[in-house]
């Protein structure tokens, strides 16, 4: 019986696309006397529908001139405002385009559905004046966000720890690369929080705490090799980012050799988050085939949202020496009955040096047979060839490495998957270019 649940997981998301190209039909039949004016005009000049009005209550003002000149607008079907009601995550495409170097496409994000902007609104009035509603740029002058005024130099962990993933357990190196990161001034390049106008205080300080996947980009930034998208800047409520192409999932049924390079480059990112030069360990709690894209030219992984990433300072833990700070720490596997779930303990990760949880994330929700997404399971290197599959060398490894048998058995069953993904993807260059 349990044989058939994937294939009658797989007819009932099909059906479900089904119903969901028929309501659409439906809906642009009862919207047409809409259509046209929704077309005609570029509603990210709206400093109202891009929540420009509600600043410093936002992300940012770094591209509203780029906004209000018209150089950003939706494509197609982000033009049709009723069709909001499916985008959920309220991310769009738009094209972006400079005078002299023509247009190119972006990501726009809101950084939250509209009820958990909503729920931001309500808990700086309520903060502010004990009441759900009120002028919100009044309110934002009383809230935690003005307190860390002009007189505070730096911003410090005792002040933001917990706020969110990324400072969930913050050391003051890693705020004040945060900081002197910070793209959303004119002033970049100080540490010094006393530098930033009080506006951009507050205008950081509430994307800390609220999303804080742009202060991930700026300060951990693809220009440095880092796997991230560009962060591009922000208009009120509206960050833009680098488009980077198609997410993962498009790939789940490319060709096995794409397959191959696609999973080595996964375990790269991986390794790359967990041990690096900087001693920063960047550990993903929300890993899924949604949360990765793939380069059309280059082919490249990149990971394209960065909202649940905990970072822990690797120096500050040698240095302040907590208890079994030294002891390696396994990544417990957990049977779930939902998609892309995964088990760790973040008092865990902010507190040992060596951590398998990237290699586990991967594993699990990418690459092995547990790995389940949109009624499918199998994972990206599903069917693998027979000489492949015979062999019993990847099976083994991926199993060790998503549910190890063995004590610190997934640190291993990672570092060989690696090596052996790269043997296949290696192999499968030179075939081809014969």
């Amino acid at each position: 019986m349990l044989r058939f649940l994937p294939l009658k997981l797989g007819r009932l998301y099909r059906c479900l696309k089904v119903l969901l190209v028929l309501g659409l039909s439906v809906i642009l039949l009862m919207n047409t006397h809409n259509l046209f004016a929704s077309f005609q005009k570029n509603e990210l000049t709206d400093r109202r529908f891009i929540n420009l009005n509600k600043c410093p209550a936002c992300f940012g003002t770094s591209w509203c001139r780029k906004f209000m000149n018209g150089q950003v607008s939706f494509e197609t079907w982000g033009r049709l405002r009723f069709l909001d009601v499916f985008n959920v995550k309220n991310v769009y495409f738009a094209q972006y385009g400079e005078p002299r170097e023509g247009t190119r496409r972006v990501v726009l994000k809101r950084l939250g559905s509209n009820q958990e902007l909503a729920e931001i609104d309500q808990k700086i009035c309520k903060r502010a004046t004990g009441r759900p509603r009120c002028d919100l740029i009044q309110a934002m002058y009383k809230t935690e966000f003005a307190r860390i005024n002009g007189d505070v130099r730096l911003l410090t962990p005792g002040v933001v720890e917990g706020w969110s993933d990324l400072v969930h357990c913050p050391s003051q190196r890693l705020l004040d690369r945060v900081v002197r990161r910070y793209a959303e001034t004119k002033d970049s390049g100080s540490f010094l929080l006393k530098n930033l106008k009080d506006t951009e205080r507050m205008q950081l300080l509430m994307t800390l705490a609220f999303n804080p996947e742009p202060l991930v980009l700026q300060s951990f930034p693809s220009d440095e090799g880092w796997p991230f998208a560009k962060y591009l800047g922000a208009c009120g409520r509206m960050v833009a980012v680098n488009y980077v192409g198609e997410e993962l999932w498009s790939f789940y049924n490319a060709p096995w050799e794409k397959r191959v390079d696609l999973a080595r480059q996964l375990m790269d990112i991986a390794e790359q988050l967990t041990n690096n030069d900087f001693d920063f360990a960047l550990y993903l709690l929300d890993v899924s085939f949604d949360n990765f894209a793939v380069g059309p030219r280059d082919g490249k992984v990149i990971i394209v949202d960065a909202e649940n990433v905990l970072v822990a300072d690797k120096r500050q833990i040698k240095q302040d020496k907590p208890e079994n700070y030294d002891v390696w720490y396994e990544s417990r596997f957990e049977e779930c009955d939902r998609e892309a779930c995964l088990s760790f303990s973040k008092e865990a990760l902010c507190s040992r040096v060596t951590v398998d949880h990237n290699y586990y994330a991967v594993c699990q929700n990418l690459l092995s047979q547990y790995a389940t997404w949109r009624g499918t399971t199998g994972g990206l290197l599903h069917d693998p060839p027979a000489h492949i599959a015979k062999d019993g060398q990847l099976e083994a490894l991926l199993d060790e490495c998503t549910k190890p048998k063995k004590r610190y058995g997934r640190f291993q069953a990672a570092k060989e998957l690696r090596e052996y993904l790269t043997r296949l993807s290696a192999a499968s260059s030179s075939a081809m270019a014969r």
